[in-house]
């Protein structure tokens, strides 16, 4: 950072640089638009940050990040309890949410096991998931982890825990895109498509 920039915007700069993707020139650019913004704007993104940081917190039920305890959803009664979708994270649950084809219950995981990053069974919210299935009995756990390597490992414990006891475990589907090429498609993709597929 040039040293003739003010000490208040350096500081800022430096802040905004340690958010994840944001590198030096485009904290500038973020310190110059807040600046530029006046007072009332950026009291009210401070604001906000300070009210994420202060009343958000993880759902008791469902391990989703929530301002109340339970969450909307598991609080929700025409959710469906006997079905629950479980995901790495919550920008997953957004995404399943925005499908509206999914009207169960949520479990968020906080990430997927990893091995080589260290990240194995009790780093993950599936304890949290198991007692939660012995107080809320579901028939069906829906694990919709990623399609890499780490979701699919996910998937496969996830399953060992859960078919012994007597649940329903299904995987989501996968396979083309809609709008994707077959010739464009990997072998992976295009073998799960046609292993799941179904009739017309």
């Amino acid at each position: 950072m040039n040293v003739a920039v003010a000490d208040p915007i350096a500081r800022l700069v430096k802040e905004l640089a340690r958010l994840p993707g944001i590198g030096e020139k485009t904290a500038q650019r973020l310190a110059f638009h807040v600046l530029k913004a006046g007072a009332g704007y950026a009291g009210g993104l401070a604001d906000a940050i300070l009210a994420v940081v202060r009343d958000v917190r993880l759902c008791s039920g469902c391990q989703t990040l929530t301002d109340r305890d339970p969450c909307p959803i598991c609080s929700d009664p025409e959710r469906d309890a006997r079905v629950l979708c479980v995901v790495e994270g919550v920008p997953d649950l957004v995404a399943v949410e925005r499908t509206h084809e999914f009207r169960g219950r949520y479990h968020v995981l906080h990430g997927a096991l990893s091995p080589l990053d260290g990240i194995g069974p009790g780093d993950l919210k599936i304890r949290e998931l198991l007692v939660r299935l012995e107080h809320e009995p579901a028939e069906e756990v829906v694990i919709a982890t990623n399609p890499d390597v780490e979701g699919e490992a996910t998937a496969l414990y996830l399953s060992k825990l859960l078919k012994p006891i007597g649940i329903k475990v299904t995987r989501i589907a996968q396979g083309v895109p809609m709008g994707g090429d077959l010739e464009y498609a990997d072998q992976v993709t295009l073998a799960r498509a046609l292993a799941g597929r179904r009739e017309l």
